[in-house]
């Protein structure tokens, strides 16, 4: 009976290793097709169109920032330095739009067709109509000067959010801020007066929200960190959340809620905040992004002293 019990192991044993062989060489077999596989998934997975790259779109600037796309998908932006703000047309051509717009920086076109503006040569926030024309929207916040309003969103509401971060500006006749800190503030609509909504952030910079106004993003560039908030009805913020270890200059998002943060390149994070896509660009420094063009998906990109385009698979939230 033992030897036939031996024998019987001994099968099993050998049936079970022929298996695992068989198995083994099923994978070996397949790998390749899987890892073709793979390759071809990632390579869907980029949001940039299919042998597009960053391309130079115009250049000999001073410093560009502060992309804002209008209703017709022209792309305006500033050379700030040079005090003026510059228009891309959707038929690809380079135009002035005007000159000595206090020094803009960060711009945002409202629903009116306006073109609102961080203009930080004496701290204000402004709205140039279509025509040229400004007005002044806000010049301090509690009766002292602001830092020097950085970046702004409005929200579907009208409600403006703006950054207000301390640099010292050559064109400035101070040296010192008024201010307490640097802050985000929020000019309701029909508001006169601003609300100052974050007050524990180093250095506040590139701020983006979500089109259906429950989330804002806000990139502490100081602090290396970008973060997440929810958007209150009265427009306060709550719900402080981390959302990457990645501070930005200027941002943006698309319309499946990737965002965009700038500095070396543009870096692209989905609504988790997992980093799924690097875009280099052939510059020191990218300051500012926004997606813009006749179809929206062309992801336009202020970089030093040029500005740059590519298209994506994808559009901006309009």
């Amino acid at each position: 009976m033992k030897t036939e019990s031996y024998k019987l192991d001994f099968f099993l044993q050998a049936a079970f290793t022929l298996q695992r062989t068989i198995r083994l060489l099923l994978v070996i077999a397949l790998l390749p097709s899987f890892l073709s596989l793979t390759s071809a998934k990632t390579k869907e997975r980029t949001l940039i169109i299919k042998g597009a790259k960053p391309e130079k779109l115009a250049g000999d600037f001073k410093f560009t920032e502060g992309p804002a796309c209008d209703s017709e998908g022209n792309i305006f932006f500033t050379d700030q330095p040079n005090n003026r703000i510059m228009k891309w047309s959707t038929d690809n051509k380079l135009s002035l739009f005007g000159e000595n717009f206090g020094r803009a920086n960060g711009m945002y076109f409202d629903r009116k067709g306006n073109l609102v503006t961080c203009s930080d040569e004496k701290n204000e926030l402004w709205s140039i109509a279509p025509d040229g024309k400004v007005t002044i929207l806000i010049k301090d916040y509690e009766g002292k000067k602001l830092n020097g309003p950085n970046d702004l969103w409005i929200a579907h509401n009208g409600g403006i959010y703006l950054t207000d971060p301390f640099y010292k500006r050559s064109w400035w006749d101070h040296q010192a801020s008024e201010q307490d800190g640097q802050h985000v503030y929020y000019l309701a609509p029909g508001a006169s007066k601003l609300i100052r909504v974050t007050n524990d952030l180093e250095q506040p910079n590139g701020i983006i929200g979500t089109p259906d106004g429950k989330y804002l993003y806000v990139a502490d560039i100081k602090g290396n960190k970008t973060w997440r908030f929810s958007i209150n009805k009265d427009g306060t913020l709550s719900e402080k959340k981390l959302f990457t270890d990645l501070g930005s200059d200027g941002m943006t998002i698309d319309i499946k809620g990737n965002i965009y943060l700038t500095g070396k390149g543009v870096s692209i994070f989905n609504p988790k905040g997992i980093l799924i896509e690097k875009i280099p660009v052939d510059e020191n420094w990218s300051a500012n992004v926004c997606f813009g063009g006749k179809d929206r998906n062309l992801l336009f990109i202020t970089a030093s002293k040029s500005v740059y385009g590519v298209k994506m698979k994808v559009k901006g939230c309009r």
